[in-house]
């Protein structure tokens, strides 16, 4: 709050500070309930050649057969959860810099048809190739 001193509108200047903080609580409390958000996105690299397009998503630690892949539309959705692993469960954590928890990344494809998916890792990365369809 501004003090009477600061300016000759103060009154005005904290009223429509007031109206801007109401408005966006209000969005917040209507806007529609979906499933649960993402707490991380991981990076993707996406590369496409006359046969596939690859996509690359940067997981180290989540297992091929601990992640979703589909494409919805055209996006592929790539989804699931990195946990600690089990001998960090009762460890005293110094420092915690990789994402833990649910993710999901939603992916733009390049127009197109696709024939057929692969999926498999390198490098701590999980990697989708997408066959053209001819």
């Amino acid at each position: 709050m501004r003090r009477p001193d600061d300016s000759p509108d103060w009154m005005w200047a904290d009223a429509l500070a007031a109206l801007g903080r109401a408005e966006r609580l209000h969005r917040q409390f209507f806007q529609p309930r979906r499933a649960p958000v993402p707490t991380w996105e991981p990076p993707v690299d996406v590369l496409e050649d006359e046969r596939e397009v690859l996509i690359y998503v940067a997981l180290p630690g989540v297992g091929q057969g601990d992640v979703q892949a589909v494409i919805d539309g055209g996006e592929l959705v790539v989804s699931g959860r990195r946990l600690l692993p089990r001998p960090f469960g009762s460890a005293v954590i110094h420092r915690l810099e990789l994402p833990q928890g649910r993710f999901e990344r939603r992916v733009p494809l390049p127009p197109g048809r696709y024939a057929g998916v692969r999926v498999g890792s390198e490098n701590g990365c999980l990697v989708i190739s997408l066959q053209k369809a001819t």
